[in-house]
């Protein structure tokens, strides 16, 4: 395991504008890509309850953005070594005795013996541990996709993960509600490059939730580790296994305004559902008939840990 009392953390302070603002930001940009688009700032649902059935209620208190390692670690040849754990990471930024992390990553290899896709959903109050994280792996036998909840202490993750950490507390939130994609980006990269042209020279964050409620995405699963070397982004796409899911799909993950000289990922969010279904979210697959609903909240604090020392031009997408 990856030994974060020796992993570099670089704290950055984000340049925070009101919700108000960013909604002004996102709605020329939605409209431009959603035949129907609501967007407000509202206090937030209890996001414990359906469609979204996360393990906290809100996504206020103390919110960061926490990034943790890269692909670099994954490709071309995996580092089995770089395996984390939530709760030593949250030690070492002396976060505090409540956290909730929802975000994107790869799942904990050794608690499968395999390579697995991760959707951490996790609340740490006073060391109890409410988990809803599922990891997605693909089945050997018939290349099917296996969704499971992990065990209630198992916080760990490995490789990489864009997380939004925050107390977990009611508050007010942004609620971005779209259907009938007419453009050719997805939900998260209209929000995304809308905040890249606005925000030339501050850098900005978002964390948080949204569910796909209905229509069906085109998301990807990680198989187990390549034995041959992943040089090429054509070498990644034929070892990664691309599927249809279906909504309902809950999605958790972060998106930032720039890449800047951290090595940042612009945008990662993963999937989870009750049906057995989920993987890292590329795009809806029926732009016609698709619906999202999300709830997002602005970081305060951008936490770079374990920054691979060698970056590369593929695998972030």
């Amino acid at each position: 395991m990856a030994d974060l009392g020796s992993c570099k953390i670089v704290k950055k302070e984000l340049h925070v504008p009101t919700l108000e603002e960013v909604k002004n930001i996102f709605l020329k940009a939605l409209k431009e890509n959603f035949e129907d688009v609501e967007i407000s700032v509202v206090d937030c649902p209890d996001l414990t309850e359906e469609p979204f059935t996360l393990s906290a209620p809100g996504l206020g208190g103390r919110m960061n953005i926490v990034e943790v390692g890269g692909p670099p670690y994954l490709l071309p040849l995996v580092n089995r070594e770089k395996v984390y754990d939530l709760q030593s990471l949250l030690k070492d930024l002396k976060y505090g005795d409540r956290a909730f992390a929802a975000g994107a990553g790869a799942g904990p290899w050794p608690y499968i013996n395999q390579n697995c896709e991760m959707m951490m959903n996790v609340m740490i109050d006073s060391s109890k541990i409410k988990n809803g994280t599922r990891i997605a792996s693909v089945k050997n036998d018939d290349q099917t996709c296996l969704l499971e909840t992990l065990k209630g202490n198992e916080t760990r993750f490995a490789l990489l993960a864009n997380l939004f950490l925050c107390e977990g507390i009611p508050g007010r939130v942004l609620k971005v509600h779209v259907k009938t994609r007419v453009g050719k980006k997805d939900f998260i990269a209209t929000m995304q490059q809308a905040l890249a042209e606005h925000y030339v020279d501050n850098l900005v964050g978002l964390g948080g939730t949204f569910v796909i409620k209905q229509g069906k995405a085109k998301q990807h699963v990680m198989p187990d580790f390549s034995k041959t070397p992943l040089n090429t982004v054509e070498d990644l796409d034929k070892w990664l296994h691309f599927y249809e899911m279906s909504a309902p799909l809950v999605a958790v993950g972060t998106f930032v305004s720039a890449e800047t000289d951290l090595d940042l990922r612009v945008q990662h969010f993963h999937s989870f559902s009750h049906h057995g279904e989920g993987g890292h979210y590329h795009i809806d697959t029926t732009p016609n008939d698709v619906e999202y609903l999300g709830y997002f909240n602005v970081g305060e604090v951008l936490y770079r840990v374990d920054q691979p020392p060698n970056p590369l031009q593929f695998g972030k997408d």
